[in-house]
């Protein structure tokens, strides 16, 4: 037993069940709350750089950064997140990848 090393399995066992989800999807763009911009900047941020989004969606997620400090703004490919990511930040805001 000592020789066995698994501090990965279970992490791996609970993503199988959601693999189809999943698929695909390498990384997150986590955008943190800064009290530097408004929510119309950041909206017009997100509209101009993660595919998809619209004034909608963005002015949600603007909301959910505000009130609870952070949220997943994008999920995809690693270089895709790395590419919004550099874009966003370029933009002002606080992001990570993840």
């Amino acid at each position: 037993m000592a020789g066995t090393e698994t501090p990965f399995a279970p992490p791996v066992t609970t993503e199988t069940t959601s693999t189809d989800v999943g698929a695909g999807i390498d990384a997150r763009v986590i955008v943190f709350n800064c009290e530097c911009h408004t929510y119309e900047q950041v909206i017009a941020l997100f509209c101009q750089y993660i595919p998809g989004m619209n004034s909608t969606k963005a002015f949600e997620l603007a909301w959910k950064i505000d009130h609870e400090g952070e949220a997943i703004v994008f999920a995809g490919t690693l270089a895709q997140a790395e590419e919004i990511a550099e874009k966003l930040a370029g933009g002002g805001l606080r992001v990570a990848v993840q």
